[in-house]
């Protein structure tokens, strides 16, 4: 009695537990559904060598979050600067167009972090940090361009 009772519980509840493994597969394969952003920490020096590789690469922003006197008194070659502080700061950032790779500073890594939070909630599918931000790429004595973008 006690087979014949186990057979008939799994013959009622198979089809439901076989229905809730193909829903979840279905959910995992749909289209926007997974979860595909990359966030990567860079040493300074490692992206300081990124950054020259993808000089001339379209798919490529490097951005600064600092304030604009922060970034005219130095800042990465071919950054945008994205004032962090701004009221118009989370919009800005959702204009960007999410399939590109990004690397995202600031002076030591508060400002970054809440920016890299919001990309990936965003949508952004490659963003890097560098470890120190800005004081750690000054501490090593890696290259800075003063003054305002064009």
């Amino acid at each position: 009695m006690g087979l014949r009772k186990f057979f008939l519980i799994f013959l009622v509840f198979a089809p439901i537990f076989v229905a809730f493994a193909q829903m979840d597969q279905t959910q995992q394969k749909t289209p926007g559904t997974e979860k595909a952003t990359t966030v990567k920490v860079l040493e300074p020096k490692d992206a300081y060598e990124f950054t020259k590789l993808n000089r001339h690469n379209p798919d490529f922003v490097i951005i600064d979050v600092r304030t604009p006197d922060e970034f005219e008194s130095g800042h990465i070659e071919n950054a945008v600067n994205i004032n962090y502080h701004a009221v118009t700061f989370v919009a800005d950032l959702d204009g960007l167009d999410k399939f590109k790779t990004y690397v995202v500073y600031c002076r030591t890594g508060r400002r970054s972090s809440d920016t890299v939070n919001i990309m990936v909630r965003q949508g952004f599918k490659k963003i890097f940090r560098i470890a120190g931000d800005i004081v750690r790429w000054k501490a090593e004595e890696l290259p800075l361009v003063q003054g305002r973008v064009k």
